[in-house]
């Protein structure tokens, strides 16, 4: 059996290049634990990307946290529900349908350069997702006061109950991300 591992899925429009994404695998890999960081270049299509995560869970051999960044907060929600799992949810994208549902159109990765189109029916497919009810103590969330395209407060209160890191300032990338990892890394059991 494996030991602890951790997921992370990222955000809309975003890659494992993400800034944060390879600062906590970096971290993990200068601790010898570099095996235990998976994070798949999610598809645009969000049923399509929770078939990618489940399949990843299902190919786990041992236990799984989620980390999940703004839309993968969102997805990383709806996972743990439905596999029993605990998740750190940076700056998530609690209301993603009605957030995405005025982005529908054409977008490019801001990694990859690759174009994908956005629409009505990812929408719904991001409606069908969504989490009826989160379990509290599943939960670590961080979330930053100054972020320009979410309202912390959403996250806040759909949370309640949770751990909670709550920053002044900041923005939708979660600035103090590096000040953090040490606490996601021990929240997801390594």
């Amino acid at each position: 059996m494996v030991g602890p591992r951790i997921l992370y899925l990222h955000g809309f429009c975003s890659s494992p290049a993400s800034w944060k994404a390879r600062l906590l695998g970096e971290r993990l890999a200068v601790a010898g634990l570099g095996d235990r960081f998976v994070c798949p270049m999610l598809p645009p299509v969000p049923l399509a990307a929770i078939a990618c995560a489940e399949s990843l869970l299902a190919d786990a051999g041992g236990p799984m946290t989620l980390v999940g960044s703004s839309l993968g907060g969102y997805y990383a929600s709806w996972l743990a529900e439905k596999h029993d799992l605990r998740a750190a949810l940076i700056n998530p994208a609690v209301m993603a349908p009605e957030l995405l549902g005025g982005l529908v159109g054409m977008h490019r990765n801001l990694h990859t350069g690759d174009a994908f189109e956005f629409t009505a029916a990812h929408v719904a497919q991001l409606r069908a997702l969504e989490a009826p009810r989160v379990t509290p103590s599943r939960y670590l969330l961080l979330v930053e006061t100054g972020d320009e395209v979410l309202d912390y407060r959403q996250a806040v209160a759909r949370y309640a109950g949770s751990r909670q890191i709550i920053l002044p300032g900041g923005d939708h990338s979660f600035l103090s991300f590096p000040d953090f990892v040490s606490q996601i890394i021990e929240f997801c059991g390594l």
